[in-house]
């Protein structure tokens, strides 16, 4: 079992940046996949990041890529999301989530297995 608790969000104005953090619970974390994703209103959700198990590689969404970076601290259990520049259309939820059986970059959303609750982010014009 792996509980993922998000915390970062908020509002900030545009060409500004936040840093979401996500905190795992469980023992599994730090041999996992873990990816970033956001779901707007009306919208689908949307793949944003994926790290490896040991934090060496990642890979990003073409529409977060250079703007957006994503890290993991092993000995603290934590996955963060650097947003830089950040733009109104970047307004969304946004969930980490953890693919157990999975220790490369995962791109997919049904291969993640745990989910975290979420967190907002505004960013106003």
């Amino acid at each position: 079992q792996v509980q993922l608790v998000e915390s970062g969000g908020g509002l900030v104005q545009a060409g500004g940046s936040l840093r979401l953090a996500c905190a795992a619970s469980g023992r599994t974390f730090s041999t996992s996949a873990m990816g970033w994703f956001r779901q707007a209103p009306g919208k689908e959700r949307e793949f944003l990041a994926s790290i490896d198990w040991s934090g060496s590689r990642t890979y990003y969404s073409y529409s977060v890529k250079g703007r957006f970076t994503i890290s993991r601290d092993n000995a603290k259990n934590t996955v963060y999301l650097q947003m830089n520049s950040l733009q109104p259309e970047d307004t969304a939820v946004y969930y980490c989530a953890a693919a157990t059986s999975y220790n490369s970059v995962v791109l997919i959303p049904n291969l993640y297995d745990y989910w975290g609750q979420g967190t907002q982010v505004t960013v106003s014009s």
